[in-house]
């Protein structure tokens, strides 16, 4: 499934998260999922962006995998744990103080952990567990990586919650850019308040989008330095950068900023800034699946905007959207022939699937309004999570009024089968071959599985509150972190429909098999 979550913790594992719709909520990605239920209340509100997730609880953190193992931070005991699949044995190294993130490399070579009490980061190999610490700009929250495995990048962001507070001096524009085989670090200042971080695909650049300017960085230099574009013409008066995206070939950026009718194509070896129109009130921006084209959605025209990747300056391709629609989000499924709209702006209980090639969008209704959207990665089936709250005109005799619920359909003949909930779902991960779905409840000791080809589901029970979930990597095993004052996690492997257990990360761990 292609998902994006709405306020949530970026994992290492594979590129599958939750969807919102980013006129309401930021957008970031990962393997596993959170989010709150303090969205908008009724159709006219948009709402605001949920709160920051607490992170300074280690039995909060999210794993990251490779294809054989599982790393768990211990931020109480500055370690990291590995765990072996399917032997489940547990070896823990020593890494910086106060380790908040970790994340896995797409080769599975190494894991990196960010280290925010003493602001490091600490590179472990991931067969050796051989460690190397490197010393970073003080204060950095965030950490990204290059899909080629051979760089990252730490940051401030002043939306997440820090562990740690000095009370010392805090830069708003620095970052701290590491080379992951040679341990080398690049620290520089970039544009005020860094937000997001894109790499290009060959691997050459990365670029670091501020609030309103865009860092430009070459990283096939030998001190790779940031070149500086303005993203307005009045830099005094630039609106905030929300989305961007690269073109496939490294040729340009696409950003779409809040409150402009148009979004800004900065060609990255001129370093130029043009301003492309994409109808009132853009809320998404997303490249297809192919790289072909960028897509944008502009809400009260009711539009759809298609961008030609490479020529961006070309006519535009305009999808006119049915009259009484509100949509404002846009996820593409399987190979991108066709795409999924909705909404978590307003209350509607319903959604879109425009079929790229005839331009035909159809509709159909849904039991509650969406708060987060996914896609398998076939492209044969959706998954929808609903809002608690309910749409202007449910019908107060529903099952479903007033209750947390999910809703899977298959793509290909709309078939829905809706699901009550008996709690707020917390967390949501699958597999790559698109044939399982996992997700936990808050309060609720279960691992729930989706069966994407039957729309059917199934439950298992765990040791105890789960936390996190997420999937191993070219595998349908499934994992789930869970409340234990030693750290506890646990394993599902759905075509076995086995379910093991680890508990006890460093304190003479044990498994417990079912």
């Amino acid at each position: 499934m292609r998902l994006l979550p709405l306020g949530m913790l970026l994992f290492g594992c594979a590129d599958y998260a939750l969807s919102s719709a980013k006129g309401a909520y930021d957008e970031s990605g990962g393997a596993s999922s959170t989010w709150g239920s303090d969205a908008p209340s009724d159709e006219n509100d948009t709402g605001s962006e949920p709160p920051p997730e607490e992170e300074d609880d280690f039995l909060k953190l999210a794993p990251a995998a490779t294809d054989a193992y599982v790393f768990v931070a211990n931020p109480s005991r500055d370690t990291v744990s590995r765990i072996s699949v399917p032997s489940l044995e547990v070896i823990t190294v020593e890494v910086g103080d106060n380790p908040t993130a970790v994340e896995t490399t797409s080769d599975y070579l190494r894991a990196v952990t960010l280290n925010e009490a003493d602001d490091s980061l600490t590179i472990i190999e991931a067969e050796s567990l051989e460690t190397t610490t490197v010393a970073l700009r003080p204060g950095f929250n965030r950490l990204s990586m290059s899909g080629d495995g051979n760089w990252a990048i730490a940051w401030y962001d002043p939306d997440k919650e820090s562990v740690e507070d000095s009370g010392g001096i805090q830069s708003f524009n620095e970052i701290s850019l590491v080379q992951l085989a040679t341990h080398q670090h690049f620290p520089m200042a970039v544009g005020f308040s860094p937000n997001n971080v894109r790499w290009s695909d060959d691997g050459k650049l990365v670029v670091v989008v501020s609030d309103g300017s865009l860092a430009i960085i070459d990283l096939t230099a030998d001190s790779p330095v940031p070149a500086t574009v303005d993203l307005a013409e009045d830099p005094m008066d630039a609106p905030a950068a929300e989305e961007v995206e690269l073109s496939p070939d490294g040729s340009y950026a696409f950003i779409r900023q809040y409150g402009a009718d148009d979004i800004a194509v900065v060609d990255l070896a001129t370093r130029s800034v043009d301003r492309v129109p994409v109808g009132e009130d853009p809320t998404d921006l997303d490249l297809t699946p192919d790289g072909s084209y960028i897509a944008v959605v502009s809400r009260t025209a009711r539009q759809i905007w298609r961008l030609d990747a490479t020529n961006p300056f070309d006519t535009p391709n305009v999808l006119d959207l049915p009259e009484d629609s509100v949509y404002g989000s846009i996820l593409f499924a399987g190979n991108g022939d066709r795409a999924v709209i909705y909404t978590t702006a307003s209350r509607v209980a319903r959604y879109g699937v425009w079929d790229v090639a005839t331009g035909t969008v159809t509709e159909r209704a849904l039991e509650k309004p969406i708060q987060s959207v996914g896609v398998s990665p076939t492209g044969n089936s959706m998954l929808i999570f609903h809002t608690l709250e309910n749409a202007s005109d449910a019908d107060p005799d529903s099952p479903f009024y007033g209750e947390w619920a999910l809703t899977q359909i298959d793509l290909d003949d709309f078939r829905p089968n809706p699901l009550l909930l008996p709690a707020e779902p917390i967390g949501y991960s699958l597999s790559d071959d698109g044939r399982y779905g996992y997700f936990i409840m808050e309060g609720q000791p279960f691992i729930e599985t989706l069966l994407f080809e039957s729309l059917l589901y199934a439950e298992h029970k765990l040791p105890s509150n789960p936390v996190y979930v997420g999937v191993l990597p070219d595998t349908v095993v499934a994992y789930a972190s869970q409340e234990h004052d030693l750290g506890r996690i646990s394993f599902y492997d759905a075509d076995a429909e086995s379910l093991d257990t680890i508990t006890g990360f460093e304190l003479n761990s044990q498994i417990e098999t079912e």
